[in-house]
């Protein structure tokens, strides 16, 4: 396996995939970051018809290279059960976000942890802060403290490295959900519970498809029943109220009926419906992953 770290989001990729393929021999390239993928992986995709191409979080539809393709998970499942904890956790019924780039992503991220923060808390409110960029370690600080400073108690985030939101917030005295991977070491005592990538599943099953000669479908998606997320373990500080909660809502997530997190009537933080009364959003609906909303109680803008 090959890497190359810090690629921006520039044709500086396309130059790095040649260099992979030409000088390496690369046959299934990962190109990870949000911006990689139109127009960047879909040109190479046309230009290496016999390579396969895999996004992260890329919207794959039938214009593009058959092969190329998108996988992602539903983390905002764990984001969900994040709200939840995070909603039964706040004394003052102030949440905090720190984020990147109002981007679909992020801003489901943001929707599914306040609504099932509300789902614990119906007066909770989550105010956002961007930074601007996926890694701003000063930014993240600074938002931190802001939130902090505003009464929030409880934070989350969804930037790169959640290692100083979650030592800053500990530090403060607010409580902290994690995200990316298991952040309890960092703030033992602060630590609530997360939302995590589980992709030491994901990549070893793609490469044992691609070995078998199986084709990876296009778009390829899943969640907490498909253990391409996980929650992160209760920290000492969560109720048994907020454990009973939260696990009866992930035993849905894992049943065979699932559970929806989208569910209208769902209205934006500006008085807007965005999701009808008689809709119902599953996870793979792809209006999902075009998201440019932010849900009743969160405090922020997406521009």
């Amino acid at each position: 396996m090959v890497e190359e770290e810090k690629v921006p989001e520039t044709d500086a990729v396309e130059k790095t995939i040649e260099s992979m393929i030409n000088l390496d021999g690369a046959t299934l390239l990962f190109p990870t970051s949000f911006g990689y993928y139109n127009p960047h992986m879909i040109k190479m995709a046309k230009k290496f018809p016999k390579l396969r191409f895999e996004h992260c979080g890329g919207l794959w539809s039938d214009k593009d290279p058959t092969n190329a393709g998108s996988y992602f998970g539903y983390i905002d499942e764990a984001q969900y059960i994040s709200g939840i904890v995070a909603g039964y956790s706040t004394k003052s019924g102030k949440l905090g976000f720190v984020a990147a780039k109002p981007i679909p992503q992020v801003l489901r991220n943001i929707n599914a942890f306040t609504l099932g923060a509300r789902l614990a808390n119906p007066k909770a409110t989550t105010q956002v802060i961007f930074t601007g960029d996926w890694s701003m370690p000063v930014k993240e600080a600074e938002a931190t403290n802001s939130l902090i400073d505003q009464g929030v108690d409880v934070l989350t985030c969804h930037v790169d490295g959640p290692k100083t939101m979650v030592e800053n917030a500990a530090r403060r005295g607010a409580m902290v959900c994690g995200y990316h991977v298991n952040q309890s070491p960092l703030a033992p005592k602060a630590y609530l519970t997360g939302a995590e990538w589980n992709w030491e599943a994901l990549y070893p099953k793609f490469v044992k498809m691609i070995a078998a000669g199986e084709a990876i479908p296009n778009f390829y998606r899943g969640g907490l029943k498909e253990e391409i997320v996980k929650c992160s373990p209760y920290g000492e500080a969560v109720s048994a109220e907020a454990r009973k909660h939260a696990d009866d809502i992930k035993a849905k997530f894992l049943s065979a009926e699932g559970y929806t997190i989208f569910k209208g009537p769902i209205m934006d933080n500006k008085g807007k419906a965005v999701i009808a009364a008689s809709t119902d959003r599953g996870q793979k609906d792809p209006e999902l992953e075009k998201m440019d909303y932010l849900v009743e109680g969160v405090l922020g803008a997406t521009s």
